[in-house]
């Protein structure tokens, strides 16, 4: 009766795939200690600055718009509007020009923050995909970012709408 060898192999093998699957482990943890004694440390006090610079500049673009508005509008609310819409429109004329990613890319959430960042979204991805045409390009892609930002803050809005009334009518 021959006996047969494939219980052996089999072993050997496992053994085999076990010694390797050790070696490959070894290897991705020297990679990732590697990595992580490479990388570069963030700049937590330089960023924060800078953020805080950009977006207090653009506030006071932002208040000097909303001065000019309050002396030519009857009311505070259409100068809010007005200001809102220059804001709107200067963030996307910058974002045309090709200026507002350097500001971007200087003051990172000082930047992304305000109504102009927002303005910045909706602009970049409209010229972004303005050569697939004004319906499917244009259109349909413009609010590809913006899109969930006006979706959950309108559903956010609802809610905390709902919960104001809520705690209103606790507190009578």
């Amino acid at each position: 009766m021959a006996v047969s060898a494939w219980p052996a192999a089999l072993a050997l093998g496992t053994e085999v795939s076990d010694r390797v699957d050790k070696a490959a482990q070894e290897a991705q943890k020297r990679y990732q200690e590697k990595v992580k004694r490479l990388e570069p440390r963030p700049r937590i006090a330089r960023d924060l600055f800078r953020a805080f610079l950009t977006g207090g500049i653009l506030s006071i673009i932002g208040q000097g718009f909303f001065d000019a508005f309050s002396r030519i509008e009857p009311s505070e609310g259409e100068a809010v509007a007005a200001t809102l819409a220059a804001m709107i429109f200067l963030g996307a004329l910058l974002t045309a020009l090709g200026v507002y990613d350097e500001i971007a890319e200087f003051a990172g959430a000082g930047a992304a923050v305000p109504i102009t960042g927002f303005a910045n979204t909706v602009v970049a991805a409209a010229m972004d995909f303005r050569r697939e045409g004004f319906i499917l390009g244009l259109g349909c892609k413009m609010f590809l970012i913006a899109g969930p930002i006006l979706v959950w803050g309108t559903v956010a809005g609802f809610f905390a709408g709902l919960l104001k009334i809520a705690v209103l009518s606790l507190l009578r």
